[in-house]
C-alpha cells in the first residue's frame, strides 16, 4: 500500500508564503504523477498542481505565477512551492499520487493552508 507523508501546512499572512512537501513510499512500481489538490469548506476539491516524472506541469488558472510544483524522483518526493498567498488559498492540501501499472489513486491525509487578510 502506498503511503503519503505531508508536511509544510500552516497559517499564513496574504502575501506570505508557505512549501508543502509529500514523501511517497512502499509504491511496488514507479511513481508516474504527483500532485496537489485543494477543498475548501462547502467547495469541491480541484486540482491545484501536478508533475509527471518527466517533469511536465500542470496548474489551475488561479494559481500560475505564484505557486511552483517541484519533484525529486530519487526520493520520491514533491514539493509545492506557494508564494503570494491569498486568502482565497485558505484550504486543506492533499497530495495526490498515482503509480505506473496501478489503477489505483493515492491520496495523503490532507493539510491545512490557512491565509489571513
Amino acid at each position: 500500500q502506498v503511503q503519503l507523508v505531508e508536511s509544510g501546512g500552516g497559517l499564513v499572512q496574504a502575501g506570505g508564503s508557505l512549501r508543502l512537501s509529500c514523501a511517497a513510499s512502499r509504491a511496488p512500481f514507479s511513481i508516474s504523477t504527483m500532485g496537489w489538490y485543494r477543498q475548501a469548506p462547502g467547495k469541491q476539491r480541484e486540482l491545484v498542481a501536478e508533475i509527471t516524472s518527466g517533469g511536465t506541469t500542470n496548474y489551475a488558472d488561479s494559481v500560475k505565477g505564484r505557486f511552483t510544483i517541484a519533484r525529486d524522483n530519487a526520493k520520491n518526493t514533491a514539493y509545492l512551492q506557494m508564494n503570494s498567498l491569498k486568502p482565497e488559498d485558505t484550504a486543506v492540501y492533499y497530495c495526490h499520487v498515482t503509480v505506473v501499472l496501478l489503477t489505483n489513486e493515492y491520496w495523503g491525509q490532507g493539510t491545512q493552508v490557512t491565509v489571513s487578510s
